[in-house]
């Protein structure tokens, strides 16, 4: 659903501040529609006039749903790619065609085998041209394109560093089609596709900015809170040759069409009172105190009239008698957050408590997405609620069996062989379990047979229910589901499937919770945290005729990668020091995920030293905003899902 239907008299409020043309989306899948939609009826008018049209086509995960959506289309609407000629933006420079991180093979797989476009219509650079005729190989490829009469449409997708294609910072307006060297946080996003950092190529050839802005119509999409900061940057920031996508402010017909992760920080979403009037419901009045207060450093007690007049705020005062009285409210709302029973509190008044005082005794499901994001996102919580008495279950969702290093997994299977030459064991599996030693040690950091799989989910289970029984729970109540989406053997996983959903389902018929803890990340960098969440939405969804659900709250809590706006947050428990220490040592249960994780994302940190951070951070912004000291905190938010 698009969610940017702003009247007109706000429009030029907002085009003061953003300098593209910007479309607002719900989530990622309504976006893409939308795109594949455009580009389907821009296919069809060209055909009615026998006209080719010419595409611009990008890689990577922002494109894959609207790939997905043209082959529905083509699929159920009979759309023909017969009169479409293609020419991507980019490919790495030395992989072959057959390479299965490279470019040709993302086409092929993600949309060129299901369609019916010809051949000869499609144009990916040469990542294996010599480097004595790449110059001309280059000018060409740009030959080629103006032969055709320019892209029609160009889609893409924006980097962290703000690049589109592989236009790096330091690139020019004038550039063009060329070889380039790969910045290095482009290369560190990239390092999960090629199972390790040290296996990304470190150059690409690339359509040039001016290639891209010769492109007709231009949609450049971007999903999910990760990008949320760069596409401010392009947006509402000046042109900079370090911002390649600033350049798209200076294209006639371009538009931006991002969802509400990716929005987040842009000045209307983030800070609407500088835009317009507003529509000032509770939680927009706490993100504006707060706003307040950071901006000033003062405590939300020590907020006046003036500070409000000044800073733009003196439309809230129209709705309250005084800073004072609104000061109070919005303390007094942020201090019931606060709670050290994140369960309920039993036998008392529980009108400004999170949560209920009753049942006493809760049933507790805990969905973590990963092996590990129960210990790292909520291993005090996790604790506490053992502590107090309730029936917990831990559920994980996935084997997290592709992140797992090679030389980890080699380590267990010696470690099998020399146990069973030390008790004398015979096994019938020898032979199979020496040949996923043998493939390991082959070096090729890509191979992950099913067997490999196998052997490393084992490893993380091993974790994940030591991690669990040192929370203290019985290993009746821990549960590994493997939900199959997971399963494709590498970083993109499957499309989730009913089986999926039943299978949640079915678990959470079997306890019957009163409480439900979930990972809602929307700035997961993987996408995992996200397909889980939703799975389970969708579980619960097939489950509300249930009796026992009208009495389920579902509680979300952030990962690794980013916490919840303090207007955002329903319950936050405080951690002593001790506790805090109790939880990193659960989190180092899982040995295979420290000191070099496969995939730690874009952050050096190690996951304990992020959740650390994070949970100190929470708790210094409440003592910042008036609140008593702790020395850590972890924030959950409430969903409101019936």
């Amino acid at each position: 659903m698009k969610i940017n239907n702003y009247p007109s008299e706000l429009l030029y409020q907002i085009k003061s501040y953003e300098k593209v043309p910007v479309e607002i989306y719900d989530n990622a899948n309504d976006g893409s529609v939308e795109i594949a939609q455009r580009i389907a009826a821009a296919i069809r008018t060209k055909a009615q006039k026998n006209k080719n049209l010419i595409l611009g086509l990008a890689t990577g995960s922002s494109p894959l749903n609207v790939y997905r959506h043209l082959i529905r289309i083509h699929k159920e609407e009979e759309l023909s790619f017969a009169n479409v000629v293609c020419f991507n933006l980019d490919e790495y420079y030395e992989l072959t065609p057959s390479n299965q991180q490279s470019y040709h093979h993302f086409m092929q797989v993600n949309l060129f085998d299901h369609v019916d476009i010809p051949k000869s219509n499609i144009h990916i650079p040469d990542g294996t041209v010599t480097l004595k005729d790449v110059e001309t190989y280059c000018s060409e490829y740009e030959e080629k394109i103006e032969r055709n009469g320019g892209i029609d449409i160009q889609i893409l997708g924006i980097g962290r560093t703000g690049h589109i294609a592989f236009n790096e910072p330091g690139s020019r307006r004038n550039s063009k089609t060329r070889l380039i060297r790969l910045d290095g946080l482009t290369r560190r996003d990239a390092a999960k596709d090629f199972n390790g950092l040290s296996n990304v190529p470190y150059k690409a050839i690339t359509m040039g900015v001016s290639t891209i802005m010769a492109a007709k119509e231009i949609y450049l999409m971007a999903w999910g809170q990760h990008k949320s900061a760069i596409v401010k940057k392009a947006i509402e920031g000046v042109i900079d040759t370090h911002v390649s996508a600033s350049f798209l402010q200076e294209h006639p017909n371009v538009k931006f069409i991002i969802d509400k992760a990716a929005a987040s920080k842009l000045t209307r979403v983030e800070l609407p009172w500088k835009v317009g009037n507003c529509n000032w419901t509770e939680d927009l009045i706490c993100r504006a105190v707060v706003w307040l207060s950071n901006k000033l450093d003062k405590p939300i007690l020590k907020l006046t009239d003036s500070d409000y007049n000044e800073f733009g705020l003196d439309e809230l005062m129209f709705k309250v008698s005084t800073a004072y009285s609104l000061n109070l409210k919005i303390f007094n709302r942020l201090q019931h957050t606060i709670t050290g029973w994140p369960g309920g509190k039993p036998n008392v008044d529980d009108k400004h408590r999170p949560e209920r005082a009753c049942p006493e005794k809760k049933r507790v499901v805990i969905f973590s997405p990963h092996p590990d994001d129960d210990v790292i996102s909520m291993g005090g919580t996790f604790m506490r609620l053992v502590e107090q008495g309730h029936e917990v279950h831990v559920v994980y969702q996935t084997s997290g069996n592709i992140a797992v290093h090679h030389h980890e997994t080699v380590r267990f299977l010696e470690f099998y062989e020399e146990f069973k030459q030390a008790f004398q064991i015979q096994a019938t599996e020898g032979e199979e379990v020496a040949q996923v030693k043998t493939d390991l040690l082959k070096s090729q950091p890509a191979l992950n047979t099913a067997a490999i799989r196998k052997v490393k989910g084992l490893i993380r289970r091993g974790e994940a229910r030591a991690g669990a029984r040192f929370c203290g729970l019985n290993d009746e109540q821990i549960h590994f589901i493997d939900l199959p989406f997971y399963e494709s053997g590498g970083l993109r996983k499957n499309d989730p499937t009913d089986i999926d959903v039943e299978i949640t389902a079915n678990l959470l018929k079997k306890i019957k919770p009163h409480q439900v803890f979930a990972a809602g990340d929307l700035a997961d960098p993987h996408g995992t945290h996200r397909i889980c969440f939703n799975i389970i939405l969708d579980a619960l969804k097939h489950l509300e005729t249930e009796k026992w659900i009208q009495d389920c709250w579902l509680w979300l809590y952030r990962g690794a990668w980013q916490e919840f706006g303090i207007e955002e947050i329903d319950m936050a428990v405080p951690l002593s020091p001790q506790q805090l220490m109790k939880k990193r040592k659960a989190i180092f249960m899982h040995q295979s995920q420290k000191d070099s994780a496969p995939f730690p994302g874009a952050d050096a940190r190690e996951f304990w030293q992020r959740s650390e951070d994070r949970n100190r951070n929470t708790a210094r912004h409440y003592r910042e905003l008036g609140f008593a000291e702790y020395e850590a905190m972890e924030a959950f938010c409430r969903w409101k899902f019936i």
